[in-house]
């Protein structure tokens, strides 16, 4: 599995949001500044994240977005989810796959399915709260030694 920009950089815009979220609407013009991401690739992520009520935006004058929930209530998976897809390792595996005719006899396939519990649920594990931190502080956030 390999995480495509759009999630990493989605990643990006959430941790710098949930820093800033005193600050209220950030314009994205400015996330876009601070994380060395281009303008537009942001203008494809944000409706996404928006859509599935993770943002919310306003324009105009002092416009911009911010979180609709809490940093720690928001989770590295969830937000790989919207911009990935399914997590799965394999495609038999995926949402709304057809069935395998080989799944009854497949000696992989538990294997697999060990691995898309682990991901799914090691990175429902992580919050935004836990990545604005430093991993390498050993700091009780961080659910993983490096």
């Amino acid at each position: 599995m390999k995480i495509s920009t759009r999630g990493r950089y989605a990643l990006r815009v959430m941790i710098d949001l949930a820093e800033h979220e005193a600050e209220g609407y950030v314009p994205m013009k400015v996330v876009a500044d601070r994380q060395g991401i281009s303008l537009k690739y942001l203008e494809q992520i944000l409706p996404v994240l928006s859509r599935n009520a993770l943002i919310n935006g306003i324009h105009g004058k002092g416009g911009g977005y911010r979180l609709t929930k809490t940093p720690q209530d928001i989770t590295v998976g969830e937000i790989l989810r919207l911009t990935e897809g399914d997590l799965a390792p394999v495609s038999c595996l995926e949402c709304g796959a057809a069935p395998c005719e080989r799944a009854e006899c497949c000696r992989t396939l538990p294997m697999w399915k060990k691995l898309h519990e682990m991901l799914n649920s090691y990175f429902d594990s992580i919050t935004l709260t836990q990545l604005m931190h430093d991993p390498n502080s050993n700091d009780d956030g961080w659910p993983c030694e490096l």
